[in-house]
């Protein structure tokens, strides 16, 4: 495959994979006043965000076997439509039990981006070219949390918070021709079924749950993602209590998706010199390290908008060191079940993020000590869960 060839069609994947995410964080801002906008509570407020990270989890564990079965571009273009038409649905929300359930239906129809896009990749292509592509996918996904939320807080702002859903409603049109005109097709399953879809779905997660060093890799991912989605709902919240506006948010969340894109460049050159599980236990203590500093400037009463983002540097760091070994290890402990395994972990990554995202307006959040303790609490559940890890097999199975 040359390059300037096949450019657009990575350009495409990149997208598809990548508007989810948009998708999930361009309204990251305007939560800080839905609460007085729609006469609510902050808890209230965090379900808009956990619903769609749950829709947007569970639903991955549908799309990857429809898409075996029924071809890649037909389910994802139902996925993009889906999304398209819960966005249109948050624009015109005259409350916020209605803008929850459009996120809800966002979170459903975009998942299918996520799924369908890697399964792409594996089937278009192969050696080098593929870690090439992952690599455009990673950088990405590290991007686009920060630069959306500075978008949204900007629209935000100039527009008014329906704009971000306008704008998202505008994308998926453009993503669904993007699809339906430059992805190639991957023809339906052909041939006699020896079983249900359903069956053999349900025996590849029985077999998965039998494996405690592949549940201890996925309590790792679950607790590390929950820890970043508790920062992304939580801190809006606080930096609003430090004056931060809409329009600034953005500037301080980048910290953590930026450093988190320089922690997976490091670990691409440290994996085989030092070994896997050693750079985990690096990246788990500086996350645990820059979550510690946070919480201690702000218990020492420095409530300033830039002691609670720099100290994250070390959790963005920290986390880019530590993901990407932990999802080898789940995928790899069994490969022929990897792409169940991947469904697993993404779904619980999604819930356990969710979870996160709530338990944040659970709280009042005056200054950054609340949000300190939660995200602690959430990575040293992770650094138990690393551990065990520990002490079970040394790595994943050949």
């Amino acid at each position: 495959m040359s390059s300037p060839r096949h450019g657009p069609l990575i350009a495409n994947l990149v997208a598809q994979l990548a508007f989810g995410l948009l998708a999930m964080t361009i309204c990251i801002p305007s939560m800080q006043e839905w609460g007085a906008i729609f006469g609510s509570t902050q808890a209230a407020v965090q379900l808009t965000f956990s619903g769609y990270v749950v829709a947007y989890g569970g639903l991955q564990l549908l799309y990857g076997p429809l898409s075996d079965r029924l071809g890649r571009k037909k389910i994802l273009l139902r996925g993009i439509a889906l999304g398209g038409f819960g966005s249109l649905l948050a624009a015109m929300a005259t409350d916020l039990t209605l803008l929850t359930a459009a996120r809800v239906l966002q979170g459903a129809g975009c998942a299918a981006g996520m799924v369908v896009g890697r399964a792409m990749v594996q089937d278009l292509f192969d050696g080098p070219q593929r870690t090439r592509v992952m690599a455009y996918i990673g950088m990405a996904m590290g991007l686009v949390p920060p630069l959306a939320t500075i978008l949204g807080g900007q629209l935000h702002v100039r527009v008014g918070w329906q704009a971000n859903f306008v704008l998202v409603t505008v994308l998926s049109v453009v993503m669904f021709v993007a699809a339906w005109r430059g992805l190639p097709d991957h023809p339906a399953r052909t041939g006699p079924q020896q079983t249900h879809w359903l069956r053999d779905m349900a025996s590849s997660y029985a077999r998965l749950a039998r494996e405690p060093s592949f549940l201890l890799y996925v309590a790792l991912l679950s607790m590390t993602t929950a820890t970043f989605y508790a920062f992304l709902a939580g801190a809006p919240i606080v930096l609003g209590s430090y004056g931060v506006g809409p329009a600034g948010i953005g500037y301080h969340i980048m910290v953590v998706p930026l450093s988190y894109i320089v922690g997976n460049y490091l670990t691409t050159h440290l994996v085989h010199r030092v070994g896997e599980r050693r750079v985990m236990r690096v990246g788990q203590a500086c996350a645990l390290l820059g979550i510690g500093l946070m919480l201690v400037l702000a218990l020492a009463g420095v409530d300033t908008a830039l002691a609670l983002s720099l100290p994250l540097l070390l959790l963005g760091l920290g986390h880019g060191l530590l993901v990407p070994p932990t999802l080898i290890g789940t995928v790899g402990l069994l490969p022929a079940l990897a792409g169940a395994a991947a469904a697993v972990a993404g779904l619980m990554q999604q819930l356990m993020g969710a979870v996160g995202g709530f338990v944040v307006g659970l709280v009042p959040h005056d200054g950054a000590v609340n949000l300190g303790w939660m995200m602690l609490a959430l990575s040293a559940s992770a650094a138990v869960s690393m551990a065990l890890l520990q002490r079970t097999t040394p790595g994943p199975k050949a």
